[in-house]
Parts: C-alpha cells; structure tokens; sequence
C-alpha cells in the first residue's frame, strides 16, 4: 500500500526511508547490481506536469488548475487506424509518487532490452496521483482547504492525462501496486475497452473494511484529533504524523521481517524511532490524512462483471493488509468474466504487502499474461 520498504533481488530492504545502516548496504547492494547492466538498462524517465482547468472532484469542489505530475519511458506507438499500441500504465500506492518504481528491484527487472516492459518498445506512463508526489495535493499551500478528493477522482485524472495530455486512446496494460491495484480495479469497471489486460497487485476488489478500515481511521482520527493539527494550519508537523508513521512501520511488513530487524526491546525502539524520524522529515500530515480518507469512495465490489479485459490480480501469502485467510480475493474473482488471482507463498524472498514491487516474485505471471492478451489482440485485429 504505502512506498515504505521496497526491495530488491536479493530479498533485502532497499527503502528511501530505512536506517542509515540498511540505506549503506543498499547502495553497495545496486553497485553490485550494476555490473549486471546488459540486463538492467532502460532510458532515464522524462518528467512533466499536465493541467486539468476547473476539475470537478466527485465531492462537487473544483480546483482552478489540477497539475498531474508524470513520468515517460519510451515512445507511443499507433496502428494503422491510429490506435495506441503500446503504452503500459503503472500506479502507485498511498502517499507514493511514480519514482517508487524507477528502483532496481522493480524497472532493474523490467524496463530493459528484452524485458517485459522494454522501453525500446513499450510507452510506460507513471503518474504521481492526486495529492502524492510532485502532482497538486494540501501541503502546496490549501492544506486542509484543498478539495477533498477519492479513488475516483484519481482515476478520471489520470484517465484525462493519458487520453487528453499523452494522446494515448488506448492502453496495452494497466497494472498497480496497493493503491494503485485498488485504481487498476476501478479502471476496470469505469473504462472497460480502453485496456488489453489488467494486473492489480496487493489490493482486494471490495470496500474498505474491518481491520483493513480499522488502522486507516486511527492514523485518521489522531491527526484530526490532534490540537497541534489545528485545523491543517500547523507550522510545524504536528506529533500525530509520528503515530501515523508507526503504524506505517507495523503494517507495511511481515511479522518475521520485523522480528528479524527488531529482535530485542531496545532494538525495535531503535529501529521505530529511526523510521518514524525519516517519514517525518519527509512527509506532510494533512497530505497523509487526505491520502488515506481517499479510500472513501473505493468500492469495486457490485460492478465486478463489467471488467472485460483479462484480469490477474496478484496478492502474497503475508500481507498484512490485505491477509489471503479473508478468502476474499479468491471468492470475488469468480465475478469477473476473464479475471485470475494468484497469491504468492510466504517465503524468505517475500516482504509482506512491500512484496508488490519487488518483480522478481510475479515477473513471469506477468510475462503469462502479456503473452496471453498478444494472442487475443492479434486475434482481435481487423
């Protein structure tokens, strides 16, 4: 769900948040990674902003100029009847940005020459969201007075950006992590012909419930709650980013991870302190409040039967968000025509719900599933 604890081939802690023992191991770790080139070049992403004038949030709130920061690797290309063939449409997750996934561990593995998102030959597309990233969100300067968007908000945006900033009329795949696995659900329903296939990662098609609902309204409540909030008018971070960061680090692993890292009382206090340190240097509280009331409006579960595009969604056996005993993604998939799920083991290479950009896990799912919509879309050609 959220970008903390992202990881690498070797199944160890790559994160821009981590202690600055993990961050050194890190770097040696993609220096090494580096003398494998051949299989990890890709061009370096191009940055813009698109605007949106006078957006309409689903709340009936407009903003004068929404600005849709984005990220490109590769170029569009057309068929004969002009329709784009190749581009490739990755989300992130909460309080996230699009430069989650220009990391070893998730483009090393798949934007290379002859990988599976080559980008001499696919146009990847990887916007910041509404209110994430270097896209308009509180802490430009509204705070609590900027508009109070949802799910759905997020997705016209991005469908406005594609459609109406990149000229891309249609999309080869539209995939996501977390959030943007519950986005890649939602396109699904609301744009059912614009996509050859879909892959939604760490999320569940239904609505924000029980434990899942439970933490996102705490980390909520103790930042509204909190008097040093005041309103969104803080001039410094008010202490409940620090809650709100704790429990980031409690549920964006797998218990054994933690345990790992935290084998002792005083050790798990060094190592909380560290990450909640990190998270508030570098995040913003009202951003983090809209961010997760976001999930308000998620609710996939009654249009299931309107995805039309082949579907794998792919959740791991220790997410601690989103848990497999639920036997809720096995049970909904059976609702959507063309759609499979697949939840990866537990194993020492998995990392809890962070198991999502880590591509070396589901590559060859993925792989599968290019090859199969290939064959659909050559069949489908005039």
């Amino acid at each position: 769900m959220f970008r903390f604890a992202q990881h690498d081939n070797a199944a160890e802690e790559i994160s821009p948040n981590m202690n600055p023992s993990l961050r050194l191991f890190a770097l040696l770790l993609s220096l090494f990674s580096a003398s494998f080139a051949s299989a990890a070049d890709y061009p370096a992403p191009t940055e813009s902003d698109f605007t949106i004038r006078d957006f309409k949030f689903a709340s009936g709130e407009t903003l004068p100029e929404l600005r849709l920061h984005y990220r490109t690797l590769g170029e569009p290309q057309k068929d004969a009847q002009g329709k784009t063939t190749n581009a490739i449409l990755i989300m992130h997750g909460t309080t996230g940005s699009g430069a989650q996934f220009i990391r070893p561990e998730f483009a090393g593995d798949l934007f290379g020459k002859d990988q599976p998102f080559d980008a001499t030959k696919f146009f990847i597309v990887l916007p910041d969201g509404i209110g994430h990233g270097k896209s308009s969100k509180p802490s430009d300067g509204m705070h609590a007075k900027f508009p109070r968007y949802g799910y759905i908000d997020m997705v016209e945006a991005d469908y406005r950006l594609l459609t109406e900033g990149l000229g891309v009329d249609h999309a080869r795949l539209v995939m996501g992590t977390s959030m943007g696995g519950m986005h890649t659900w939602l396109w699904g329903e609301l744009h059912p012909d614009f996509m050859d296939a879909l892959m939604p990662l760490a999320s569940l098609p239904t609505q924000i419930s029980g434990r899942n609902r439970a933490w996102r309204r705490m980390v909520i409540d103790a930042i509204r709650n909190d008097p040093a909030w005041n309103g969104g008018e803080y001039k410094t971070q008010p202490p409940s980013l620090r809650t709100a960061a704790g429990m980031l680090w409690l549920m964006s692993s797998n218990p054994v991870l933690r345990q790992k890292d935290a084998p002792t009382l005083g050790k798990t206090d060094e190592v909380l302190d560290k990450f909640v340190e990190q998270i508030v240097k570098t995040d913003d509280a009202n951003d983090v409040l809209y961010a997760l009331e976001a999930s308000h409006d998620y609710d996939p579960g009654p249009n299931l039967e309107k995805i039309q595009a082949p579907l794998l969604a792919i959740n791991s056996a220790d997410d601690q968000i989103n848990p497999p005993e639920l036997g809720i993604l096995e049970q909904e998939i059976k609702r959507v025509p063309h759609g499979r799920a697949i939840v990866i083991p537990f194993s020492e290479k998995t990392r809890g719900h962070g198991s999502h950009t880590l591509a070396a896990l589901w590559k060859d799912q993925l792989l599968d599933l290019l090859k199969e919509t290939e064959k659909s879309v050559a069949n489908q050609s005039p």
